[in-house]
């Protein structure tokens, strides 16, 4: 079988009933960025990645596809028992809800629970479980932390952590740059996909660079965001506002009168709007 077959195979088996049980279990008013958009976004990485790799036969292929379209969407459904960094743990505990609920043998999916376990793992040194199947998840996730949509999920999250805004820009860039640093020691050697996504980290680092550079100058709270920060700002505020983000991107005006504001938001939805 081709690879194409082998994947849509996959996606015809696994992925309504993934997305029925995500939608089910997880709360996305509560945390937007880490929803089933998340997740459909990480498998398509992933699917990019499929092409590089070294697969032995056809039935090899069939089950390390099945397990990894599993891993994708399972991987931060765990979110909704607890937005911390270990959140790997409650999802491997909710995917082994998912595959009794449709009579999937566990034992058949280990690789899967091991690699949505520990995905979470972002030192990339201390996994005692490395595989295929967790190396393409791990840079499949860590890819959708760059660009535009980088820029909201880090934010939205470390926000949710109750980390200090004067704090983040310069916590999310040492994040970034290991995910980074990470994705060149896999996949360095595949300069296409390198300069696409070489692209979309710089957006989110620079981005950081100039919030920090703003933080001296700018107060929390005032009633005109502006700038970089007042980006976070708004993000924050539609968060303690439990709004989505199609109630900014309807009517943006609504919200502020900043030119960058606006132009990041712009670019936001044009982003989402590719996936």
């Amino acid at each position: 079988m081709k690879l194409s077959e082998i994947i849509k195979s996959a996606e015809n088996q696994y992925k309504q009933i993934l997305e029925e049980f995500f939608i089910s279990v997880y709360n996305e008013h509560s945390l937007l960025s880490h929803g089933i958009d998340h997740h459909r976004r990480v498998w398509n990485y992933a699917k990019e990645f499929l092409k590089l790799v070294s697969l032995k036969d056809t039935a090899h292929s069939l089950h390390f596809t099945s397990e990894l379209i599993i891993a994708c969407y399972m991987h931060d459904i765990g979110m909704s028992v607890d937005p911390g960094v270990k959140h790997g743990k409650h999802s491997r505990n909710l995917c082994i809800q998912f595959l009794n609920k449709n009579n999937l043998p566990e034992t058949d999916y280990k690789d899967a629970l091991e690699a949505i376990e520990y995905h979470d793992n972002k030192d990339y040194i201390s996994n005692s479980f490395i595989n295929d199947l967790l190396t393409i998840l791990s840079v499949s996730d860590d890819l959708d932390a760059f660009g535009f949509t980088g820029i909201f999920r880090y934010s939205e999250i470390y926000l949710t952590r109750g980390i200090d805004p004067e704090k983040i820009g310069y916590l999310i860039r040492e994040n970034a740059e290991r995910r980074f640093d990470n994705f060149i020691k896999t996949f360095g050697s595949f300069i296409e996909i390198v300069e696409k996504h070489t692209t979309r980290y710089k957006i989110l680092d620079n981005f950081f660079s100039k919030y920090n550079e703003q933080l001296p100058s700018y107060h929390f709270g005032t009633k005109q965001p502006s700038g970089y920060c007042g980006v976070v700002e708004i993000i924050h505020t539609l968060m303690k506002n439990s709004l989505q983000l199609k109630d900014f991107f309807a009517a943006p005006e609504k919200y502020s009168k900043d030119l960058l504001i606006r132009c990041f938001f712009k670019e936001l939805e044009k982003e989402l709007s590719c996936f």
